[in-house]
């Protein structure tokens, strides 16, 4: 059984699509799977350099992406599966003609683009490559589409689509030096970590960070991540404007600063509008750190597993979540991070993951029982 997945971009900067495509594959190798990934070459490519990336020279054009490099190298492939890892680029429906064109299945891992609120953005642009791009018929034909929650699931149903879905979550590799990391929480710290865009909300966070005055006069909330120039730019001057000398903006973060920071956390806050599935959250759990989530994430285990809070993203719920943190004993805190531990060794381990995409991919080559994750 030898699988090809692909992906547009496939850099460190690339944010979570990059990140959990490279986790999921390299767990896969760790049981034993034949995958390949296809991307272009560029100079933050992900990886250790392994022989399962094969990257083609960068010669990609307009916003689009098309390349010449990906299409030859699709057709001249051979694999028994191809699965491609996002929507809208030439990417992902040159994936798909390959595999139409050689009569092998595929499947379609969206990373959320196709949730009402990724849809609404450059909406035009996205119904003409449905209607006349070919990503309909891209769609429709998929042996499978990978969601990784229920909500997409559920989002992908709206739009009409019939075929299976398999609702396998991101994975969740548990770094080799995760019992080196020291909990110092000394000092209470609320943390953000992500890309910094319209879509994630930043902005709440610092305006709860203000209501609650002097509630967190002893505290630190810690802005971790780069993006959008002018929507960073907006969140420092709101910073500025207010006086706020307890906000630190810390830049990108990777590796090993990732999760010692991640473990400094008294808790992490994502307040984003929408997220298919939120790879930072389980990271933060993972190392013990409570998290407050949005309603906008499929994360109501925060509440039913007590391992952080599930709320609205308005300015005045966060503030209210925030301080409830803050108020929070060092031991329940404790409590509630073993409780994220937990939750992650049990349903999100990168290997447990893989070795659902494997079956998954066993079953649509070969058939037989309809793995209990797949719906049609």
């Amino acid at each position: 059984m030898k699988i090809l997945q692909t992906i547009a971009s496939f850099g460190v900067h690339g944010g979570g699509t990059s990140t959990c495509t490279y986790d999921l594959l390299a767990a896969m190798h760790k049981i034993g799977c034949d995958v390949d990934l296809l991307s272009v070459l560029t100079d933050d490519i992900m990886g250790n350099g392994e022989a399962w990336i094969k990257s083609v020279p960068d010669d990609s054009i307009t916003p689009y992406g098309y390349s010449r490099n990906i299409s030859r190298f699709l057709q001249q492939s051979d694999y028994d599966l191809y699965h491609t890892n996002g929507m809208w680029m030439h990417c992902n429906h040159a994936t798909c003609v390959a595999a139409q064109r050689k009569g092998k299945p595929y499947v379609i891992t969206p990373h959320g683009m196709l949730y009402p609120q990724a849809m609404a953005r450059s909406a035009w642009k996205k119904q003409l490559l449905l209607k006349f791009g070919g990503v309909d018929k891209d769609l429709r034909q998929a042996a499978c589409i990978h969601c990784t929650c229920v909500e997409e699931m559920q989002h992908y149903r709206f739009l009409g689509y019939k075929n299976p879905i398999a609702v396998i979550p991101n994975p969740v590799p548990i770094p080799s030096f995760v019992n080196e990391l020291q909990n110092d929480r000394s000092v209470k710290r609320i943390g953000f970590l992500g890309r910094l865009h319209p879509r994630k909300n930043v902005e709440t966070l610092i305006k709860a960070w203000i209501l609650l005055n002097n509630a967190n006069k002893d505290a630190q909330l810690i802005i971790m991540g780069t993006g959008e120039p002018s929507y960073e730019q907006m969140l420092k001057s709101m910073v500025r404007q207010h006086g706020l000398t307890n906000v630190e903006f810390v830049g990108f973060v990777a590796g090993r600063e990732k999760f010692e920071r991640l473990t400094s956390l008294t808790a992490l806050c994502v307040p984003s509008d929408f997220e298919n599935f939120g790879m930072i959250v389980t990271e933060a759990l993972s190392v013990g750190t409570p998290v407050i989530a949005s309603l906008g994430t499929p994360w109501q285990e925060l509440n039913t597993e007590h391992c952080g809070y599930w709320v609205k993203n308005d300015a005045d719920t966060l503030a209210e979540a925030i301080k409830a943190v803050l108020n929070l004993s060092a031991d329940e805190i404790s409590r509630m991070g073993e409780n994220g531990k937990r939750l992650v060794m049990e349903k999100y381990q990168d290997t447990q993951v893989a070795s659902m995409m494997a079956q998954l991919y066993d079953w649509i080559i070969n058939g037989g029982e309809k793995p209990v994750f797949v719906y049609e």
